[in-house]
């Protein structure tokens, strides 16, 4: 044995003795998690007026374009889909439809993307909305099959009669929804197990609302806002549509995400905004 090999077994049997209960252990490192995310264009809308998105008047005769965005991680233990955008059947129509204020359209579908990527809503793990609205569940059926389905259970208590009766939620969009066994959650969720895609509870633009914290290695730390925020001036000045189910509850949940966005250094990814979402790779390119 050379004189080299010699020192270095002593002093890895002098540490042992130090530590009888310490492994020496070849390349203990932990490495982060292989993860991949896709953004995809998920229908676009077209607000001639967006006095709804403040309850104190600061839209009122604004008009803006917002996208309409669902995503895909990919994780070495499943695949999750975040959000279902508005509905494929809608690209049967080039000119969109026109509902009120708004006018949505989809110029691309998203199972075409999915396939684009060799990928079917069944090979998919898990499924879950930010919230139960229609531009977030118009293909929510299209996974009603093999994936897992993690849900607040206050949305799920919310989103099958309450919110359907109420007008604001789309119940055909996930009426194959109804009868899933689903993952209720009541407190924020680590999906994989490793804190690398948790969804967090922000509860007040509906009962459920959820946010979505992504870790990939090389972009860093994601935050998808769901509907917490719509615009960057909702996020400024913290803006609450006339429509949420409690402004008090949207407030405190501002002030969670805004912590968690601080702690983890996460950029903000508010979903509706074209800037932020054109910001990540652009499909079939992934953020990882």
């Amino acid at each position: 044995m050379s004189l080299k090999i010699t020192i270095i077994a002593g002093a890895t049997l002098l540490l042992a003795a130090c530590n009888p209960t310490a492994e020496v252990k070849p390349n203990a490192t932990k490495t982060a998690p292989a993860i991949k995310l896709y953004t995809m264009s998920c229908g676009k809308i077209d607000i001639s007026n967006i006095a709804a998105f403040s309850n104190k008047g600061a839209f009122d005769g604004q008009s803006r374009v917002f996208s309409s965005s669902c995503y895909l991680i990919r994780h070495p233990d499943g695949d999750m889909m975040w959000d279902a955008g508005l509905p494929d059947a809608l690209a049967q129509n080039p000119d969109g439809m026109q509902n009120g204020v708004f006018h949505v359209s989809v110029p691309k579908t998203l199972k075409s993307q999915l396939d684009e990527i060799g990928v079917a809503p069944d090979d998919i793990e898990y499924f879950a909305m930010s919230h139960s609205h229609f531009d977030h569940t118009g293909n929510a059926n299209m996974f009603a099959g093999a994936p897992k389905w993690i849900v607040d259970a206050n949305e799920h208590a919310w989103m099958f009669e309450e919110a359907p009766a109420a007008g604001i939620a789309q119940l055909d969009s996930f009426i194959q929804f109804k009868d899933k066994p689903a993952i209720k959650i009541t407190s924020d969720h680590d999906v994989f197990g490793d804190g690398s895609v948790t969804i967090i509870q922000t509860p007040g633009h509906t009962p459920g609302h959820l946010a979505l914290l992504v870790k990939l290695p090389k972009t860093g730390n994601l935050l998808l806002s769901g509907d917490l925020y719509h615009m960057p001036e909702s996020r400024e000045f913290r803006r609450i549509p006339v429509f949420n189910t409690s402004p008090e509850q949207t407030l405190a949940s501002m002030d969670k995400f805004e912590a968690l966005a601080k702690a983890e250094n996460a950029r903000v990814i508010i979903q509706h905004f074209q800037q932020d979402v054109d910001s990540l790779p652009a499909f079939p390119a992934y953020a990882e």
